[in-house]
């Protein structure tokens, strides 16, 4: 254990000159149990994040409850009720963060969430990217005669209403989705097992916890942690999470509202298009959605190419954030 007086005695001489005895070897495997070389180990500080994450939730439950009176929840896919739940969720993981930063001596910024950067040109890259690689996903399927893109659903200013709060809701999934598994729990696990290792490992959950979406298939939820790998190469080359967040927030917003397929197996009301899929589920994706087909497979591939060839040099995790003591930045 390291020793914790102020005195200036050289190492391995007690103050009254002999050599101090050895720790017990208990206290030796309990400090290893809990301390590294990055001072308090990943896995503790991950349960740390955990607990916070699940009295606050807890919390939100609770008070939901009292509202609701007894009244059975809603569960609507709807702009509005997406809004408001992602909301909460990113509110309470943005608290959970705060708080950890505020501990170790980080910032926002080092969990790949720097507020200087919000909405600067890499958001709007990743968003065309993203638009553009549902398009041309589509555009295949249509080619191959199993898909249709349909007649217009809505037109003036109810398909300028919904366009804006679909718009709203994404990026407030993109925020959600991207933070919860690429923020805190990336970083730090990065601390622990190194990068590629941790975003595997958090790619794999992304996609497990797509299989609790009604509709949602293997192949969607395979698809759905691809894409979450595809995101951790993005924050490894950018250095934060604004582009993933973009090209998340337009690709869902493309399938929900724009061309208004499935989203990971959820329908909503409020779609620009009327599509139609007439098609084996291995091409079309069914249910699930685009994300559902064999095709998407490709497009990630060339969407990896792209990103790996387009940012060449790794920027995350800033060295400077990194072990025990980080110095504090500004976010």
């Amino acid at each position: 254990m390291p020793l914790l007086s102020g005195s200036i005695t050289p190492p391995g001489i007690s103050s009254s000159g002999s050599a101090p005895p050895d720790p017990s070897e208990p206290e030796s495997a309990l400090h290893r149990t809990f301390f590294g070389p990055n001072g308090l180990r990943a896995g503790w500080r991950l349960l740390i994040f955990a607990a916070i994450l699940a009295i606050f939730i807890a919390g939100f439950q609770y008070g939901g409850k009292l509202i609701e009176h007894g009244r059975p929840p809603q569960r609507t896919f709807s702009a509005a009720t997406m809004m408001i739940g992602e909301g909460i969720i990113f509110a309470i993981l943005l608290i959970a963060s705060w708080i950890m930063a505020k501990i170790e001596g980080r910032t926002i910024g080092d969990y790949g969430l720097p507020w200087r950067e919000a909405f600067q040109k890499e958001f709007w890259q990743g968003a065309m990217v993203g638009f553009a690689a549902l398009t041309i996903l589509l555009g295949t399927l249509r080619a191959l005669g199993v898909f249709s893109f349909g007649a217009l659903a809505l037109d003036g200013g109810t398909l300028v209403k919904f366009a804006a709060l679909w718009g709203l809701a994404f990026v407030l999934v993109g925020f959600t989705e991207e933070f919860s598994l690429r923020g805190y729990p990336l970083f730090t696990l990065t601390t622990g097992i190194g990068f590629w290792p941790a975003a595997i490992l958090l790619s794999g959950a992304f996609g497990a916890l797509h299989l609790g979406n009604h509709s949602e298939d293997w192949l969607g939820a395979l698809s759905a942690g691809s894409f979450g790998f595809l995101f951790c190469l993005i924050l490894r080359r950018t250095g934060d999470l604004w582009m993933a967040i973009g090209f998340h927030a337009a690709w869902d917003w493309g399938e929900t509202f724009f061309y208004g397929v499935p989203n990971s197996g959820l329908s909503a009301p409020g779609h620009m298009l009327d599509p139609s899929f007439h098609g084996a589920k291995i091409l079309t994706g069914g249910s699930v959605g685009p994300e559902g087909s064999a095709f998407c497979f490709v497009i990630l591939i060339l969407c990896w190419l792209l990103f790996h060839f387009w940012l060449r040099d790794a920027k995350y995790p800033n060295p400077a954030a990194l072990g025990a003591n980080p110095r504090r930045r500004s976010i």
